[in-house]
């Protein structure tokens, strides 16, 4: 800051910031930010080291946990931050959707919309709706229900629960 050299050479502080049109506040701003170090160096000269001697694979989770081990306190946010402001990012492990989708895409022919979101109805059995809903029971199962819904009412004509998603479990509530 050229303001900041003048006034340790021969030339009053007011003066240069009369001339420059400085504000004295801004003027002290500048200069206790000027002599502030960075509080995060040694913290990121760490992250860098954990960060090299894993070969990249360690994240900022683990990376965190291994200054745990070392006796550093440091919150998962701050490491996540410094290893943003270093460039630094494990890229050997990416998250997935854990969750199945057996979506394919469009396979064979599609219904037409007959009900063009029309869901009521006067007369009785004229409109019936299906669905298959995927419920989690006890001890990580899967129960796969299918009723089928008259749209007269609102009643469930029949229904099937099954283990699976099949064809069966579908047209099984239609023959009843």
């Amino acid at each position: 800051m050229i303001v900041y050299e003048l006034s340790q050479e021969k030339f009053k502080l007011k003066d240069i910031l009369t001339v420059t049109g400085l504000s004295e506040s801004t003027y002290h701003y500048h200069c206790s930010k000027k002599e502030t170090k960075n509080k995060d160096e040694a913290l990121e000269s760490l992250i860098q080291e954990i960060f090299d001697e894993n070969d990249g694979n360690y994240g900022y989770r683990r990376i965190q946990k291994a200054l745990k081990n070392k006796g550093y306190q440091v919150n998962h946010k701050r490491v996540k931050r410094l290893m943003d402001q270093l460039g630094i990012k494990c890229t050997k492990f990416s998250h997935k959707n854990r969750r199945y989708n057996s979506y394919k895409g469009t396979v064979g022919k599609t219904a037409k919309n007959k009900l063009n979101r029309r869901f009521t109805t006067p007369i009785p059995l004229q409109k019936l709706v299906t669905d298959v809903t995927e419920f989690k029971c006890l001890d990580d199962q899967k129960l796969y229900l299918s009723p089928i819904l008259d749209l007269y009412n609102g009643e469930i004509i029949s229904f099937k629960i099954s283990n699976r998603p099949t064809l069966d479990i579908a047209l099984a509530p239609l023959n009843e």
